[in-house]
């Protein structure tokens, strides 16, 4: 057995503490010869999910547990986790969360009721996620996780659900957490989780499979609506009073028991020993859920560790503000409006070659001096399913044998690129932007062209750009070139809320001229 004890920059004597409880087990003579542990002192916080990529990723054990320093578990807490993993199918084993004696009466209804919801979820298909303060995996099973996750406890067990593994909930198992949270931090916690709420929605969209009922209906019904269900309240009270104040009696249905919750819960903020504290808890948490997933849609960087001293802001938040608004509203009317079209499109494509209606590929996202986002691009397919079967990835060219007829006709008026308002929702892509490039030419491009790299730095790519409207597709290098220019010139644009905006709602408008015309090629 290996132990590796890993801390993210820490202020506190942790390492040290951990070092010196080594070294009197080592000394007692009570190790075994079998047991190797590690301490990783990691000087800058880099946040939790870059040292489990870092740790998961160096380890070669075939089972890896991950636990919180600030958690307790049993003594034979590792055995009864190991023997799930007999089951070659069980890819996550995992306990039950319980809360110290310290811990808020809100607290303790809150995971009272999780811990019951879990059991009928693991009844049902699979449990939403697991405890994160100990839990172990197959790390056959394992991919690492995207750099900007904030829910890790969620989604890494639950992409390997989606890839067919199995989640074993022993209740046997009982997980202490040793830290009591004060309200501040209990709701500053909730922010973070509501933004991640809502970002896993998109992470995991693919445990939304119909072939499995069970678990769709689990997924949908439970973190599915929990990340909307903020919304829905505020809109379900707006909408009750509305009628009320209409004379409606159906109005006056609604409205009552809203208005007694509410009531109920402003008692319990003012007597916090009350049994009233329950609906305190509840309405705090949804108010800072909702507020987190507002962040997170308007692009605001949430994660659990501390700033990191490398993560520069290349774009100013009241810019990224006015950018990510734009994307969504953006997204959203283009998807409105243009879905109508969707199924003419599909048959067209169908009728003219054979291969999928849509195309995925992937592309290069925003970058940062310490990370690169990657993510796949959807587009409606324009070229022969065997376009590069020979020749490898190549850049298109003026009349491209490979294009389809339909496909020709989409890309001169700019259609094939409607689904990515898809990556734009799911944060991936921002309407206006510099052009995602695949990663089969980035290196070459960042050989041949200065400051290529920079161009993405703090941007993410866009569907359209300065670039793209004025200089049309890639051909070749210089094509390329002229283009970086443009993209640092944009860059250098969007330095306000205001000149974002107006900048962003010119390309817009340019890029629907283009459109228009069937300037595109």
């Amino acid at each position: 057995m290996r132990i590796i004890i890993a801390c993210d920059g820490c202020t506190d004597p942790t390492a040290q503490n951990a070092r010196d409880a080594v070294s009197a087990l080592n000394a007692s003579g009570a190790t075994p010869s079998s047991l190797n542990i590690q301490i990783v002192e990691h000087q800058d916080n880099r946040g939790k999910v870059a040292v489990l990529n870092e740790a998961i990723t160096a380890d070669s054990s075939e089972i890896v547990v991950l636990t919180d320093v600030s958690s307790r578990v049993a003594p034979d807490a590792l055995a009864r986790l190991a023997r799930w993993f007999s089951d070659p199918d069980v890819a996550i084993a995992c306990g039950r969360y319980k809360l110290p004696a310290g811990a808020q009466p809100g607290e303790h209804a809150y995971w009272a009721y999780q811990n019951a919801l879990k059991e009928l979820e693991a009844a049902t298909a699979a449990p939403m996620g697991v405890n994160g303060a100990f839990y172990g995996l197959r790390r056959s099973l394992w991919a690492p996780l995207p750099t900007d996750t904030i829910n890790d406890d969620f989604v890494l067990p639950m992409r390997m659900v989606a890839a067919g593994g199995k989640i074993a909930l022993d209740s046997s198992i009982e997980i202490e957490e040793l830290e009591a949270s004060s309200r501040v931090q209990d709701l500053r916690r909730r922010v973070r989780l509501g933004a991640g709420n809502l970002q896993q929605i998109f992470m995991c969209r693919s445990l939304l499979d119909f072939s499995r009922p069970g678990l769709a209906f689990v997924f949908a019904s439970g973190k599915g609506l929990r990340a909307l269900a903020p919304f829905a309240l505020v809109f379900a009270l707006l909408s009750s009073a509305a009628l009320a104040l209409q004379g409606k009696t159906i109005g006056y249905v609604l409205l009552a028991p809203q208005a007694l919750g509410y009531g109920l819960a402003l008692i319990g903020a003012f007597a916090p020993k009350s049994r009233f504290v329950a609906f305190t808890h509840a309405v705090e948490g949804y108010a800072a859920s909702g507020y987190g997933a507002i962040l997170w849609l308007l692009g605001a960087r949430i994660s659990w560790g501390r700033t990191d001293p490398l993560d520069v802001r290349y774009v100013s938040r009241p810019a990224a503000f006015a950018k990510r608004t734009l994307d969504i509203c953006a997204a959203l009317c283009a998807l409105s409006v243009t879905t109508i079209l969707f199924i003419p499109i599909a048959l067209a494509i169908k009728l003219d070659s054979r291969g999928p209606i849509f195309y995925r590929q992937m592309r290069v996202g925003e970058r940062s001096p310490r990370s690169t986002k990657l993510f796949y691009l959807i587009k409606f397919r324009t070229m022969r399913t065997d376009a590069e079967t020979k020749t490898g990835p190549v850049w298109s060219s003026a009349q491209d044998p490979r294009i389809t007829s339909v496909g020709r006709f989409m890309r001169k008026t700019r259609i094939d690129e409607l689904p990515q308002c898809i990556n734009v929702l799911c944060g991936e892509m921002s309407v206006v932007g510099p052009r995602p490039e695949r990663p089969a030419f980035f290196n070459k491009l960042e050989a041949e062209i200065p400051y290529y790299v920079e161009r993405t730095y703090g941007l993410k790519p866009g569907i359209t750009g300065l670039a793209q409207v004025t200089l049309g597709y890639d051909s070749d290098i210089e094509d390329v070139h002229n283009k970086v220019l443009h993209d640092h010139a944009y860059a250098l644009r969007i330095e306000s809320f205001w000149s974002c905006l107006i900048q962003d709602i010119s390309i817009i408008f340019r890029t629907i001229a283009v459109m228009a015309l069937g300037k595109g090629r």
